[in-house]
């Protein structure tokens, strides 16, 4: 067997509030409990397990390969909101996307500044 991702922790002062958002912006099904988790399931079978922490949220980076379709679709659901959002990872080109590597790419925040990212084509392609 190869070496697969499986899952990752994502934590939140607000478990159900944060998969919610995960789930309506990527437009993924519906947060599963188990145990202590929200599972949020990607297509990739790799799972975002949310999880409420009492002190500070550690904020990471998570990066999704879309289609363009689904770039589309999920950068109207992010304008719909009025989230703010970037074309680089240091918040510097605000209110633009990227066209890295002859792709489609955006960043924006999660409720506790997680920041995510959206790319059509994975880097150095």
């Amino acid at each position: 067997m190869s070496v697969q991702l499986n899952h990752t922790i994502v934590e939140a002062t607000d478990r159900r509030a944060t998969a919610t958002f995960f789930a309506e912006i990527l437009g993924l099904p519906e947060p599963k409990p188990y145990g202590p988790f929200l599972v949020l399931q990607t297509d990739n079978e790799v799972s975002l397990d949310v999880v409420e922490v009492d002190g500070p949220v550690h904020p990471q980076h998570y990066a999704f390969l879309v289609s363009e379709d689904e770039f589309d679709r999920i950068f109207e659901r992010i304008t719909s909101r009025s989230l703010e959002y970037w074309a680089d990872p240091f918040r510097r080109q605000a209110g633009e996307i990227n066209h890295n590597d002859g792709g489609r790419g955006v960043y924006w925040a999660s409720p506790d500044n997680h920041q995510l990212e959206i790319i059509t084509r994975p880097y150095g392609g």
